[in-house]
């Protein structure tokens, strides 16, 4: 059983997000990137797997070389070798392509995304490399039983949750649920050391024009000052709200 996990390389959640001057990209200085969160969920339960069937974890993501720290650590915390398609994708749509590009020139079973990043949370790349690929998809999974070609999944819905059925190869989206938070894994020292002979795979990517780009990235309007208002006056409160918040 042949296991592929994306990670995708996002800012620490502790980070301070700042734009460029003209906004159009992240200032990337001084950030700290983690693996995403949704993918470390994913990458747990990929090596439980893993542990209780046999079989392989490799983990991927696209980007260039300022992530591959972050695929050092998904092999510290246990993966068996990690792919970099050296790319920087402009949109969620560029990463996948690069993706099912990869995908279909190797034979994995299972693919297990994290159902969005925490930096854009778009939560595109599963459902479109699904797309691309022509594979089944479940997305919203919090619990994830494979044997070999199939697999039985549990997923969120409103209001309840579904069980639902798929046969490799399939895509799935994972999330905070997939494993319990307590069992996400840890670089220790020898998996730290042992990472560094696992095998790390650069591969060129031929992209496409990117079909979406970003015209200006701003942050959100802070917050102003309080204003209290007697608890007596009632109509001045109702005229704030309505010509100065515009709320009513």
């Amino acid at each position: 059983m042949k296991i592929l996990v994306c990670i995708s390389h996002v800012p620490d959640t502790n980070s301070k997000i700042q734009f460029t001057g003209d906004g159009t990209t992240l200032d990337t200085n001084g950030l700290q990137f983690v693996i995403n969160p949704h993918d470390e969920y994913g990458l747990t339960r990929a090596l439980q797997l893993k542990e209780a069937h046999g079989g392989q974890v490799t983990a991927i993501t696209v980007g260039d070389a300022s992530v591959e720290p972050t695929l050092r650590k998904a092999l510290a915390i246990g993966a068996d070798d990690a792919v970099r398609l050296d790319h920087v994708p402009a949109s969620g749509w560029s990463a996948a392509h690069a993706l099912s590009a990869h995908i279909r020139s190797a034979s994995y079973d299972w693919v297990v995304c994290g159902q969005e990043s925490i930096d854009y949370n778009g939560g595109q790349v599963p459902g479109m490399l699904a797309a691309l690929l022509d594979w089944p998809f479940v997305n919203g999974c919090i619990g994830a039983e494979i044997n070999g070609a199939e697999g039985i999944f549990v997923r969120e819905i409103d209001g309840g949750k579904e069980r639902v059925k798929a046969t490799a190869p399939a895509v799935i989206a994972g999330k905070k649920g997939l494993v319990e938070e307590s069992a996400l894994r840890i670089p220790n020292m020898r998996g730290i050391m042992a990472a560094r002979t696992k095998t790390l795979t650069v591969q060129p990517v031929s992209m496409e024009p990117s079909r979406i780009s970003s015209v200006r990235f701003e942050k959100p309007v802070g917050r102003t000052s309080v204003r209290l208002i007697d608890k007596d006056n009632m109509g001045e409160l109702v005229r704030l709200l309505h010509e100065e918040a515009k709320v009513i």
